[in-house]
């Protein structure tokens, strides 16, 4: 038996994460392979890649050569990070001041970005401390940001790869999340499904169909704890949206992949614009709320034992309230206390519906990770 397989090298160094197929170590014929060359480059810069492989037995020589098919050299223009912004809390109960400290402040991690979306905090793992993934949909890559203050592009093409990709506005990746293995689960808006990716750098599609017809455009998603998991499907990632003749499905739906990936099952089109998602702590409960500028509302379904939804209702209703934007990413906490990206800012409602305050930044948040710089983040679940 033999295997193909390479390492490549930079300046004398493995690097140990990325995020394409194969990792540092190319696996499979065929494998795209990405490697970080330098930070900070700069003009007459000289690096050295060393590329060791073998496509057979490695006693086997000279015949266990390999072949590159090509290569391309990607320039990115480094963002500024770590800032402190401006910040105002609007307090509308005493009970925020035990989640938010008086005199909080956000702080930029990175920016210069299109739009930015699903951030999910992937924790230490050998040769890692931890790391902070986020998408941009727009420009169709996954950034990776460690507590170094390093940013780097841990996912190109993360949501589409078609030549019509300049129809799309949001092509890239969406919502991201872990399973209980601790891989990456995302939204792929221009490929309109849910793909998971594994170990060795493949996907695995979870959902891109229901009952034959093609999905809208995955938006968020979220894991119970048995497994299985839960997304939203808007269109909002088509380039016309609602009218787009591409649209297959005549709603946008809420739907649960089971545990064994095998069924994927529609369970509630209640909802517009179905966005951001959450189980209580208990799991009792999930909630999803509106993006619809004339339907401001987060939902609560009590969750039956085979995991579907029942005897939803209005939790909290924001339609009157002041401020651009409509329901986007929401978060809960280990008190289920809901943290929700609604008119004006971050919105903080306690379990029991309570509108405790609001977070008002220098920009207007549109979703939100599990482990983040702000004092907020440390009753998250």
């Amino acid at each position: 038996m033999s295997w193909a397989a390479s390492e490549v090298w930079v300046d004398g160094k493995l690097p140990r994460i990325l995020g394409q197929p194969g990792g540092p170590v190319i696996k499979g014929f065929n494998a795209p392979n990405r490697v970080i060359i330098a930070r900070d480059v700069k003009p007459g810069q000289r690096i050295q890649l060393a590329i060791f492989g073998a496509n057979g037995p490695i006693s086997y020589a000279p015949d266990n050569f390999i072949w590159i098919k090509s290569a391309t050299l990607d320039f990115y223009k480094a963002p500024k990070i770590g800032t402190e912004q401006k910040t105002e809390i609007l307090r509308a109960d005493a009970a925020l001041d035990e989640i938010v400290t008086p005199g909080t402040k956000i702080e930029k991690l990175a920016g210069g970005f299109l739009f930015t979306e699903g951030p999910v905090w992937v924790p230490r793992i050998p040769d890692s401390d931890g790391y902070l993934l986020f998408s941009d949909p727009n420009n169709n890559v996954i950034y990776r940001w460690t507590p170094d203050g390093q940013l780097s592009i841990y996912r190109t093409k993360s949501g589409y790869a078609g030549s019509d990709i300049g129809e799309f506005g949001q092509p890239g990746s969406y919502g991201l999340t872990l399973d209980r293995e601790g891989r990456l689960t995302l939204d792929q808006h221009g490929n309109r499904r849910v793909v998971r990716l594994e170990r060795n750098g493949q996907l695995t599609v979870l959902a891109d169909r229901y009952e034959g017809k093609r999905l809208n455009s995955p938006n968020d998603l979220v894991y119970k704890s048995d497994g299985a998991l839960y997304f939203t499907d808007p269109p909002f990632g088509l380039p016309e949206f609602f009218e787009d003749p591409r649209k297959e499905l005549p709603y946008s739906g809420v739907f649960r992949v089971s545990p064994e990936g095998r069924q994927v099952r529609l369970l509630t089109t209640e909802l517009n614009g179905p966005n951001g998602l959450a189980f209580s702590p208990d799991e009792k409960y999930f909630y999803v709320d509106n993006w619809d500028e004339k339907k401001k509302i987060i939902m609560r379904y009590e969750v039956n034992a085979d995991g579907t939804l029942f005897n939803g209702k209005v939790f909290f209703d924001m339609t009157s309230a002041p401020g651009e934007d409509a329901l986007d990413g929401m978060k809960i906490d280990q008190r289920g206390n809901l943290y929700v990206s609604g008119p004006g800012g971050l919105w903080i409602i306690s379990s029991g519906g309570k509108h405790l305050g609001t977070i008002v930044g220098p920009e207007h948040p549109h979703n939100f990770g599990r482990c983040i710089r702000l004092v907020i983040a440390r009753h998250l679940s």
